[in-house]
């Protein structure tokens, strides 16, 4: 099962979130079309995804998106992607 916590932070603080589930198995291949869901009901663009990103989010279980990994402005500070499914 996939379940992913999407937060928007300012000021270290969650001013939005939602969590993605879905009941297929985790396929890091797949992690754009986790994130795209996500952004939407967010109601924010979909950021650029590298592959320090995917690195870090199987490493750690998390990737942090900074306005810079956005192709247009943003008005917070971080998108904290977290897998919340293991």
């Amino acid at each position: 099962m996939v379940r992913i916590w999407a937060k928007v932070m300012k000021n270290e603080k969650i001013i939005k979130d939602t969590v993605y589930e879905d009941a297929s198995t985790f396929d890091i291949y797949k992690f754009f079309d986790y994130l795209t869901p996500m952004c939407e009901k967010l109601d924010i663009a979909t950021p650029i995804v590298v592959t320090k990103h995917l690195a870090h989010f199987l490493q750690f279980r998390n990737t942090t998106f900074t306005p810079s990994d956005f192709p247009e402005s943003v008005r917070f500070d971080k998108l904290v992607i977290e897998d919340m499914s293991r």
